[in-house]
């Protein structure tokens, strides 16, 4: 076994390989941009190496620079994580060609495997179902169209190199297919250097289901089991599970044996995950289920398998590398209960899920028994522009699909993040959703609800609690431990007494703004000195304790909550709740709305331009591209209108608060 290990990768990535490696007592070397100099994974290295700027490119994408590392620091081996360098064969080989370790498949098998299109056809030789669609090398526009209307609408582009749900769009007419087409070129290009794309047909009721297989240098190759993730949102999975709900013995063997036989082909050594895409119209049946791609790498969702498994695959992966054969044979292998993964986003769903981004200045995750949390962030750190948006994993294992749903949903309403945004709460809406709770999913099922995952407004407990906050002065007087005495009648303020009289129990009039609407109530002390209200809202009445960091409502429920400047954010359910009194404190949506000015949510780059100034346009006709966090984002009319101002041009970087277009009303 080799004594040093270099993780080319950065956050929760690092962190998770380390922690197999120090286990093992294998020594662990880090590399980081200058971006990540403060983050967790390298304080928690033994050793660490400076790479370069922020960019990735720059930094975690320069193989040299990684080699560079390696070879100062004496590694004898290199994990390369997932994402990044992790399934790049030129990269494999210039490891192993330096003496170094290679802790991944062979070049071959990522080459064979890397782009979709080859493998495909790889895979239809070796006997594996393969989806139908258009795999040629002629990409001119008028093939692709032909090709398209071949395959029958709805159809699926694919990036052949890519991955992620990058360079992929579903077009469902063939009058949208050529502008799906050029975002689905710019994507690929700019995540992966390869704009070339494969054509699918869209499965209208698909299933996401992969199988975990692992191979060794003796030609042995196991599976573990299969995993689902047809939960999505454009594309990137948001909830994973593992076994898949409805999968019976016989469609498993079935699909478990076509992942074995897409390793064999491709001689496969090391973690890999093969991945299919099933009809599920009728439910799960063998022959109904296409091969997809082949991730030859460790993946973002392994911790479930490790739940219902009880093997940690780093590990494995580290002694196949060392050149041991595989831990366990097949009839080995066994799993128990059910693991469920919701994956963590530093987003905002209430505006479109746009990535949120800046400083993490309250950062707390649930723990206990049979959670699992995959971090590379902490309280004080910084969500940055550069990198994926996933800020945590939160993985949960229970005796059923049932227990483990439930479990999983009441650990994501436990989540406090502040400023910055996550999607806790959408989480949560998932998991409870009765629909999901029967099994009921495919990958559409979040663009089908999403009035119901991501309802307008804020909760009706939430405001209550706000108004009892507001009160008195939350900012000045909340959250201060053997402070309650603040709250009796007879402290004084630049305002008096808070309409106090000895005769009567005095409401006062207060107005706050919750996440930008303004709500209005009455609140009263309860008794002098406690800090306990009676809050009037909306015709009811609630008793609301307010103690040091929790709001606790009448029924028993208890909200968290931090000061944040001049007002007070609450956590009610997983979502964030900014309260402050006598104040607007809008997030942008509802003002471009009224004024129909388009700015940069954050920092980015202007891909396409696709409207002009003074073209009249329709509400929703698409004005620019934008492309931020690795994703694209289009901006589009807000209202019918004329483009009064269209101030900026494709290829421009744009900071946050840029005005990108303006539209008048006409």
């Amino acid at each position: 076994m080799f004594k040093s290990v270099l993780v080319a990768n950065r956050g929760e990535i690092a962190r998770r390989v380390f922690r197999t490696a120090r286990a093992m007592g294998i020594r662990t070397i880090a590399v980081y941009s200058e971006a990540d100099a403060e983050s967790l994974h390298v304080r928690e290295a033994d050793e660490a190496v400076l790479l370069g700027p922020a960019p990735a490119r720059e930094s975690y994408l320069d193989a040299k620079k990684v080699l560079a590392a390696a070879k100062a620091t004496g590694a004898e081996a290199i994990h390369p994580g997932y994402g990044f360098l992790s399934e790049n064969a030129e990269f494999a080989e210039a490891v192993m060609k330096a003496g170094v370790v290679w802790i991944g498949p062979p070049p071959a098998a990522i080459r064979a495997m890397g782009l979709k299109d080859a493998a495909k056809k790889l895979m239809d030789d070796a006997g594996v179902p393969v989806t139908p669609g258009y795999l040629g090398e002629d990409q001119s526009l008028e093939r692709l169209t032909s090709e398209a209307g071949k395959v029958g609408y709805p159809v699926l582009i694919k990036a052949v190199a890519g991955g992620g749900g990058k360079g992929m769009k579903r077009v469902d007419r063939p009058e949208d297919f050529a502008d799906a087409l050029a975002s689905a070129q710019r994507e690929a290009k700019a995540a992966f250097n390869n704009d070339l794309v494969l054509i699918e047909k869209y499965v209208t009721r698909p299933r996401h289901i992969e199988v975990q297989v692992f191979g060794d240098s003796h030609g042995q190759v196991v599976h573990l089991f299969e995993r689902d993730c047809s939960l999505q949102r454009r594309h990137q999975k948001v909830i994973e599970e593992a076994p898949a709900p409805g999968m019976d013995e016989k469609t498993r063997q079935a699909v478990t044996d076509a992942a074995i036989k897409a390793a064999r082909a491709v001689n496969y050594v090391g973690a890999g995950t093969v991945e299919f895409i099933a009809d599920a119209s009728e439910g799960l049946h063998g022959d109904r289920i296409w091969f997809m791609e082949m991730n030859t790498r460790l993946q973002v969702e392994h911790p479930v398998t490790e739940a219902i498994t009880g093997q940690d695959l780093v590990e494995w992966q580290f002694r196949i590398a060392a050149g041991q054969p595989l831990p366990l044979k097949q009839s080995e292998i066994t799993a128990t209960g059910w693991a469920m993964e919701a994956r963590l986003y530093a987003e905002d769903p209430a505006r479109g899920f746009l990535p949120s981004i800046g400083p993490l200045d309250h950062f707390r995750l649930p723990d206990g028994d049979e959670i699992r949390v995959d971090t590379g962030v902490e309280e004080g750190g910084e969500v940055s522009q550069y990198y994926d948006p996933m800020i945590a994993k939160l993985i949960v294992h229970g005796e059923d699909r049932d227990s483990a749903a439930a479990y999983l949903a009441d650990v994501c309403r436990e989540v406090e993040v502040w400023p910055v945004r996550t999607n806790a709460a959408f989480l949560a809406r998932c998991l409870d959703h009765p629909d999901f709770v029967e099994g009921e999913v495919d990958t559409g099922f979040i663009p089908a609800r999403l009035d119901q995952l991501v309802p307008e407004g804020s909760s009706s407990d939430a405001r209550v609690a706000a108004l009892a906050l507001a009160a008195e002065d939350a900012s000045a007087h909340l959250g201060l431990p053997g402070d309650g005495d603040r709250l009796s009648p007879w402290q004084a303020t630049p305002d008096g007494l808070y309409g106090f009289r000895l005769n009567a129990p005095a409401f006062t009039t207060h107005r706050v703004e919750v996440n930008g609407e303004t709500v209005t109530g009455r609140a009263r002390p309860f008794l002098p000195g406690e800090w306990r209200w009676l809050v009037e809202h909306e015709g009811r009445i609630e008793e609301v304790a307010v103690l040091h960091e929790q709001v606790v409502l009448s029924e028993h429920r208890a909200i968290g909550f931090v000061r944040s400047g001049e007002g007070v954010v609450l956590f009610d359910e997983g979502l964030a709740v900014e309260i402050r009194e006598d104040e607007i404190t809008g997030h942008g949506g509802a003002e471009a709305q009224a004024s129909g000015s388009l700015t940069a949510p954050m920092p980015g780059k202007i891909v396409a331009v696709q409207a002009r100034a003074g073209a009249k346009v329709a509400k929703g006709a698409p004005l620019l591209v934008m492309e931020a966090m690795k994703m694209e984002h289009a901006m589009t009319a807000p209202f019918d209108g004329v483009v009064a101002e269209l101030p900026v041009k494709s290829g421009q970087q744009v900071t946050e608060g840029t005005l990108l277009a303006r539209v008048e009303p006409v």
